[in-house]
C-alpha cells in the first residue's frame, strides 16, 4: 500500500505578502516539506498528529489564511519535485545536488548534497546568509562547532576552508543520518557528527560557532553558544528575521557584530 503524507493546504493568494514570517512559524514545527505554489502552499508532515497540532497552531496565528488538512499519496512527489533543484553559488562555493555537480576549478569549492525531506540543500536565504559569513573568517586551523547541522551543509563547507577540527550535532537523528550520507558525498570534507542536544551539558568550546536555528531558539540557547564559543572567538547566527533581531542580540549583549547581512528579511550576524 502506497504512502499517505499527512499536510496542510494554505490558501496564501497572490502575492503571498506575509511568507518570510509564515516560513519562520513553519521552523518551529517538525515538517517534511514545503511545496509552494502561487495561490496555495502545500505543507508536509511525518504523522497526522503532527498536521492536527500545526493546524491548530498556524490557524491561530493567521486567522485570514484558510487551512485544509488533506492526505496526499506519495507518487514521488518528494523526487519530482526535489528533481527540479539545482546548484547555488555563494562565492567561491557551489552547493549542488548530485545531478548537477559543476566542473571542479582551482578557485571554486563544490559541497554535493542530496536533497531530502525536511533538511536544507542550500537554497534558504539564511543558508546562504552562513555560507557568505563562513567565508569571510579565516578558517584555516580553527575548530568549528555547527550546532543543528540539518543536511550538515555548512559543517562541510567551513571543513573544506580549512577549518580543522569540525563538530557537527543535531538533536533529531534523521538530520544527523542525511548529514552523514552527505559527507560521504564530499570525501574531502572531515567531520565528526553526532546526536546531542545543545542544551543536555557542555562541550569543549570552538573558535567559530554557527547556529542557524530559529530566532526564538537562539534567544532560549544563548547562554549554551556564548559557552561553546571560546574567548574572542566568533558565533555566526542567523534563521531570524528582522523583526526578531533586536531581541536577539539581546540576547547575545555586549558580543560586538563584526559582520551583518540581510536577505529577504532574513538575517545573519557574526558576532566577535
Amino acid at each position: 500500500m502506497a504512502r499517505v503524507w499527512p499536510a496542510l493546504e494554505v490558501s496564501v493568494g497572490s502575492p503571498f505578502d506575509r511568507s518570510e514570517i509564515f516560513q519562520a512559524a513553519l521552523a518551529d514545527l517538525n515538517i517534511t516539506a514545503i511545496n509552494e505554489e502561487p495561490l496555495v502552499w502545500r505543507v508536509f508532515f511525518q504523522t497526522s498528529a503532527e498536521r492536527n497540532r500545526a493546524h491548530e497552531m498556524l490557524q491561530t496565528m493567521f486567522s485570514d489564511l484558510a487551512f485544509t488538512p488533506v492526505d496526499v499519496p506519495d507518487e514521488n512527489w518528494a523526487a519530482r519535485s526535489q528533481a527540479a533543484l539545482r546548484a547555488v553559488r555563494v562565492g567561491a562555493i557551489v552547493v549542488a545536488p548530485p545531478w548537477d555537480v559543476p566542473e571542479a576549478s582551482r578557485d571554486t569549492k563544490v559541497i554535493v548534497i542530496q536533497p531530502s525531506m525536511g533538511f536544507g540543500t542550500g537554497h534558504h536565504s539564511t543558508t546562504r546568509l552562513c555560507l557568505d559569513a563562513l567565508q569571510r573568517v579565516d578558517l584555516r586551523h580553527q575548530s568549528v562547532i555547527d550546532v543543528g547541522t540539518g543536511s550538515g551543509v555548512l559543517a562541510i563547507a567551513a571543513s573544506l576552508l580549512g577549518a580543522a577540527p569540525v563538530l557537527a550535532f543535531d538533536d533529531d537523528a534523521d538530520a544527523v543520518t542525511a548529514a552523514r550520507e552527505n559527507l560521504e558525498l564530499n570525501p574531502d570534507a572531515h567531520v565528526h557528527l553526532e546526536v546531542n542536544d545543545l542544551r543536555a551539558g557542555d562541550g569543549a568550546p570552538a573558535d567559530v560557532v554557527l547556529a542557524n536555528l530559529t530566532g526564538g531558539l537562539l534567544v532560549a540557547t544563548a547562554a549554551p553558544l556564548r559557552r561553546l564559543t571560546k574567548p574572542g572567538g566568533r558565533l555566526i547566527l542567523s534563521g531570524f528575521l528582522t523583526s526578531e533581531e533586536s531581541e536577539v542580540l539581546h540576547a547575545f549583549a555586549p558580543r560586538a557584530i563584526e559582520h551583518r547581512s540581510e536577505e529577504e528579511e532574513w538575517v545573519c550576524v557574526t558576532l566577535r
